[in-house]
């Protein structure tokens, strides 16, 4: 039994909206999925992505995911990734596969010489922190994630200045 960390291909934004569904499921927020397979296909593999994806895979099975995109700290004055999603089905957990997707990314961040690999984590997910811990994460309590959507997001576009 092996395992294979890989880049999204083309073709598959089916494979990573279902991984996406899965997540939203397993957070109890699948009501909010708006995203559709043309919309996948177009953030990973249209004219001007920004948006990646690697594919974990299990003896040649896809079973989790994660995605991500370029961020940039200027205190470091470098680039970083934002950890949008990561993903590995219930069967498969406990065989490494979560490591082997952040030691993928943390390789992105150190051969292109970024300065930081972040993400969130629901608050409520003991078994995630405790793992993120375990690799040297550092969980930013004093910072309070923020954001703006919907209706609020289409008024503070509309204000004036």
């Amino acid at each position: 039994m092996s395992h294979n960390i890989r880049r999204a291909r083309p073709g598959e934004a089916g494979l990573v909206l279902s991984f996406i569904r899965e997540l939203a499921e397993y957070e109890k927020l699948s009501h909010e999925v708006e995203a559709t397979e043309e919309m996948i296909a177009e953030a990973l593999f249209g004219a001007n992505p920004r948006l990646y994806c690697a594919v974990a895979e299990w003896d040649g099975e896809p079973i989790g995911f994660a995605v991500w995109f370029a961020n940039f700290s200027t205190f470091s004055g470098r680039y970083g990734i934002y950890l949008e999603d990561l993903y590995v089905r219930p069967s498969h957990r406990g065989k490494g596969l979560g490591k082997a997707l952040l030691v993928y990314l943390a390789k992105e961040c150190v051969d292109n010489g970024w300065s930081r690999l972040q993400w969130a984590v629901l608050d409520w997910n003991a078994p995630s922190i405790a793992f993120y811990k375990s690799l040297g994460a550092v969980m930013l309590d004093d910072w309070t994630l923020c954001r703006v959507t919907g209706p609020a997001l289409t008024r503070l576009a509309g204000s004036a200045t």
